[in-house]
């Protein structure tokens, strides 16, 4: 497994854990700013859509960052995290989680998600 996709996954678990947690200790919560990732889906377009227009689209990110390849090559990665639910029930709760990298002039270079609404690919 590629050194930067275990640590990916890792942080991806740190999160997840941490929003599970808030949900618990608070009965009622949520984390981050809810946001549309089919809509984003809709509209991005890899190597031409830039930084402004995904900040206009889904506002700033949870998290930024620098992803590193297995090569040594250096992205940006913004993180758009959401999560929301009530406790004990478990019922109604729901988390999404979104990863955008871009390159080197500030165009999306690929993107991942999960969670809600989440197909079962990423580009």
């Amino acid at each position: 497994m590629p050194k930067r996709y275990a640590i990916s996954v890792c942080r991806r678990m740190v999160l997840l854990c941490a929003g599970a947690s808030l949900l618990a200790a608070c009965g009622t919560a949520q984390i981050g700013r809810d946001f549309d990732i089919k809509g984003f889906e809709s509209r991005v377009e890899r190597g031409a859509t830039t930084k402004a227009q995904v900040r206009a689209w889904l506002g700033a990110p949870t998290n930024a960052g620098v992803a590193v390849s297995d090569t040594g090559e250096h992205s940006d990665e913004w993180t758009y995290v959401f999560g929301r639910g009530s406790l004990p029930q478990m019922s109604d709760t729901s988390f999404k989680y979104l990863q955008v990298r871009f390159d080197t002039e500030g165009k999306v270079r690929s993107y991942s998600w999960s969670g809600e609404a989440a197909a079962t690919h990423s580009r």
